[in-house]
């Protein structure tokens, strides 16, 4: 009897099945054909049957398929499916299970999708390392004089096909690590790949053009890659386009911050630059670098501010208001340095112990290991300097002399007409949560201690005080509390007083290094519903978007290109008519895209009705549900991920952004 017609018994799993030889072998150069040739040894049972040790069930999906060329999909997990279908071969029904895959992602995004940037084309390296850009521009020109012409305006209107087609296509090992592993490409049999390792230079090449940073203000966006800035405007009209690009630098860029309607100011060569509406910060180790745009002449004018010295690392870098300052908290080594518009004078001060801090207004609140908390008035300067130094006052002492690690500073509605109204919570290195306010009745007192809860054993890590919650952050894997709070004319009381909330953690296995990028939240402003953003695993293109309040998630957000996320930020943008909530994301890719939160948020903040019978009570909530990956969402990130390579423990698992390790 010939091979054709042979019947072939198999032992799958401890299921027997007899097919025909033919059944196994009509699909070429697949995992049978390869088995019944001799070229994969085989091992059979006490029976003489091949065993296979593979899930039976699915297996007679597949034998089903092979026997009939249909399938019958009802009640089938379609990703374990095609798991299989991979393993085995099957390249027709693994195709039809990919379109199936293909109808729920949309290239194109979905309802909240609101734009996609795609990586800039015309940027030399350095070294003369421009990897595959055959249209590079010299490094000579990259680094022209002070004053000279930005970056050509590309313009790149809102989901607009070009911008998708432009932006250059991720690999297919870009496309496994990120979880999908799949594009329409390979869908339609476009599986062409490259093998093996990718040369030293390749590699190098995308390292560089990896989106590393995202920041935002008003209606402007700043991605910076490994050496060089992009600058991105919003308006309704034309949607966003590239404003400026800032010289390459030699050195890798590690921290930037953007200020958009700076109002100008005398140039360090005296010019004036009254048109000057957006001033750019870059920090490389302890050198930052000020660059100023002004983006209403043609062509765009960009003019070096200075170049300045911290003379530590630059750990934070950001604007209060017209001011640059930075921050480095290296043990007794601590600095702050400020760059004032009017007086184009750059300062320095050692600030003892820093190790967290928070804006207010013209206020720079600082908090300390050894448990004080200082601050800084930026209207002040240069007025009320002493020595030529920063006037650093101190403002409050914590009553156990707790390292203070995190801290949120809530300005009530009045504050703008009594300006000594303010209430400010912090965490400590012992994990307390403390609250202490300054109120009309209190004055020259300074702020006094309102309430304190130890509910956290780990060192908190993020704390937000806002018109109704009381948010605070532990290290233990970003574990979460939350407090509903009672306000009375405004003002935080205690009648009936603050009230516990929910528990919940937002996992997020990033590594120290990568955290400073992927700062978790809360994101938001203070009078309204605050959000996380929860990146579970490093090389993911998924993000969970969840309430502070209770963890309750508000979306999912999937990258349109399947491209990881590297780096992400949430950022209130202008509109003509109403701020938009925009969820910024940077990709290795590099590319930006960005997704409207607005009207989610909206709509999962609103409570749930009330329901009369076998329901929740009115007035009562019912207990929420963790927001974060279910555990079948979880296994699918983590299959995806190295997970030796995640942090070894909960203490490595501080906060993303603001504390300063001391």
């Amino acid at each position: 009897m010939s091979n054709y017609q042979e019947i072939v018994n198999l032992n799958v799993g401890g299921t027997r099945f007899a097919t025909s030889w033919h059944t196994l072998t009509w699909v070429p150069d697949t995992f049978f054909t390869a088995l019944l040739s001799g070229r994969i040894p085989t091992v059979r049972d006490e029976t003489g049957a091949i065993f296979i040790d593979r899930d039976p069930n699915l297996f007679g999906l597949i034998l089903n398929f092979l026997r009939t060329r249909d399938i019958d999909l009802i009640n089938i997990n379609i990703r374990a499916l095609r798991h299989e279908c991979d393993y085995f071969g099957i390249t027709p029904l693994s195709r039809r299970l990919a379109l199936c895959d293909e109808m729920n992602h949309s290239s194109c995004g979905d309802v909240l999708f609101y734009g996609y940037l795609p990586p800039p084309l015309n940027t030399a390296l350095p070294n003369g390392n421009n990897g595959r850009n055959a249209n590079s521009v010299s490094r000579k020109n990259s680094t022209a004089s002070n004053t000279e012409v930005a970056a050509n305006r590309t313009h790149s209107r809102n989901s607009s096909l070009d911008l998708r087609t432009v932006g250059r296509i991720p690999s297919q090992d870009q496309l496994s690590r990120c979880g999908r592993g799949h594009s329409r490409a390979a869908s339609l049999g476009n599986t062409d790949s490259h093998k093996g390792l990718r040369p030293p230079e390749i590699n190098t090449w995308q390292e560089n053009m990896k989106v590393q940073i995202i920041k935002a203000h008003h209606n402007w966006i700043a991605v910076a890659y490994t050496h060089f800035v992009t600058g991105y405007r919003l308006t309704d009209s034309c949607g966003w386009y590239i404003i400026f690009q800032s010289p390459v630098q030699d050195s890798v860029i590690e921290r930037i911050a953007l200020n958009a309607k700076t109002g100008g100011g005398a140039t360090s060569s005296g010019n004036n630059s009254s048109g000057t509406d957006v001033m750019l910060g870059i920090a490389s180790g302890p050198l930052v670098r000020l660059w100023a745009f002004s983006t209403h002449t043609e062509p765009v004018r960009r003019t070096l501010i200075g170049t300045f010295n911290l003379g530590v690392r630059v750990e934070h870098l950001l604007f209060v208001g017209p001011q640059l300052v930075a921050l480095s908290g290296a043990g007794s080594r601590s600095k702050a340095g400020v760059w004032h518009t009017s007086t184009q004078h750059w300062q320095t001060q050692d600030v003892a112990h820093l190790t967290t801090y928070d804006t207010a207004g013209s206020f720079l609140l600082l908090g300390t290991a050894t448990g004080a908390i200082n601050y800084i008035d930026m209207q002040k300067f240069p007025l009320r300097m002493k020595d030529n130094d920063l006037l650093v006052t101190q403002l409050y002492k914590d009553p156990n002399q707790e390292p203070i690690t995190a801290i949120s500073v809530y300005l009530t509605p009045k504050t703008n007409l009594c300006g000594n109204w303010i209430e400010i919570a912090y965490g400590t290195r012992y994990g307390s949560v403390r609250v202490i306010v300054q109120h009309p009745e209190t004055v020259g007192h300074g702020p006094q201690l309102f309430q304190t809860f130890t509910v956290h054993q780990s060192p908190i890590t993020k704390v937000s005080l806002s018109e109704n919650y009381l948010i605070s952050v532990c290290s233990e894997y970003n574990h979460v509390r939350s407090w509903r709070v009672t306000r009375f004319r405004g003002m935080i009381s205690t009648q009936p007083g603050t009230t516990p909330k929910a528990a919940f953690k937002v996992l997020a296995l990033e590594a120290p290094t990568a955290q400073p990028h992927n700062d978790c939240g809360p994101y938001g402003e203070q009078d309204e519903e605050q959000i996380f953003i929860q990146k579970v695993v490093p090389d993911t293109d998924t993000l969970y978007v969840r309430l502070a309040s209770n963890g309750k998630r508000v979306c999912t957000i999937r990258s349109v290109d399947a491209s990881a996320v590297s780096c992400f930020v949430v950022a209130e943008c202008e509109g003509a008519l109403r701020p938009r909530r925009l969820l910024l994301c940077g990709h290795r890719s590099g590319a930006a895209q960005m997704w409207d939160l607005t009207a989610p948020i909206d709509k999962a903040a609103k409570p749930a009705p009330a329901v009369s019978n076998g329901g929740a009570v009115e007035g009562e909530e019912s207990p929420a549900a963790d927001g974060g990956p279910t555990p079948d969402e979880l296994v699918r990130l983590l299959s995806a991920c190295d997970l030796d390579a995640a942090p070894a423990g909960p203490a490595q698992t501080h906060s993303p952004n603001r504390p300063v390790q001391p």
